[in-house]
């Protein structure tokens, strides 16, 4: 059937899904949040958990995501969202729940309740999207911004002498006994998109199964934080991002 015949027999072959909300986003365009969202709203509603999900939102760009997807959200304090995580997945265990978190909230002052919620296998998923700075406050240093990146608290670029290395977090997750997958996907184009709506997929069939924790790292741009058009971040996200942070499963039980 061609193009013109589906349009004339008015078949639906895209639409935004169900659990998405029609708010006005409040993201850059370009940004990868977005796409995230629709991957996390979909799955729900494909895998028929609307009803079991609790989601966990943080502080940063995703501050509102409970906006955006049509489930049961609860707000943490700044990089506590694997501490509250925690309380609602043994609370009420049939239930999946995941928390959406920046690097700025989970690798820096969250990181200490990110690591020992791993560490103890909760099962819980954790989404972790990585664009290499504080997006939603100014453009600042975090601690998975890259060595020479330029922002506006390391201004002639970042040096390993002064600022230290970047923070591979789900390295780190991933020598866990609790965790049992750890991957990290992109969104900068088809391909990537759908290898990170099957991770997610993965993830949260874990969490259901009661399997541990599953974390999820997602590299994202973020066009204004870089001072980018959302092409040329796409551009220097492949060139510099994946090669710090490589694409693919770190560990897979």
């Amino acid at each position: 059937m061609t193009p013109e015949e589906i349009i004339a027999q008015g078949t639906k072959i895209y639409s935004r899904p169900r659990l998405l909300t029609d708010n006005i986003t409040h993201y850059c365009p370009g940004c990868g949040h977005g796409v995230v969202h629709r991957l996390v709203a979909e799955l729900i509603d494909e895998m028929g958990l609307e009803d079991r999900t609790v989601a966990v939102a943080p502080v940063g760009c995703a501050v509102f995501a409970y906006n955006y997807i049509d489930v049961d959200w609860v707000e943490a304090a700044h990089g506590r969202a694997p501490a509250v995580a925690t309380a609602l997945s043994r609370l009420n265990p049939e239930n999946m729940v995941f928390t959406y978190q920046g690097d700025g909230d989970l690798a820096a002052i969250g990181t200490a309740e990110t690591i020992h919620a791993a560490n103890r296998g909760e099962n819980i998923t954790i989404i972790f999207i990585n664009n290499a700075i504080y997006g939603m406050t100014g453009g600042q240093m975090a601690p998975t911004t890259l060595l020479g990146q330029k922002t506006a608290t390391s201004p002639y670029g970042r040096r390993a002498d002064l600022n230290g290395f970047p923070l591979k977090m789900s390295d780190l997750l991933a020598q866990l006994d609790g965790t049992c997958y750890v991957t990290r996907q992109a969104v900068y184009s088809p391909a990537a998109v759908r290898k990170t709506k099957a991770a997610l997929k993965k993830a949260f069939q874990n969490t259901i199964d009661k399997r541990g924790t599953s974390v999820v790292e997602i590299v994202s741009n973020c066009p204004s934080g870089w001072k980018m058009p959302p092409e040329k971040a796409n551009e220097w996200l492949v060139a510099n991002m994946t090669e710090k942070y490589p694409l693919g499963d770190l560990k897979n039980i």
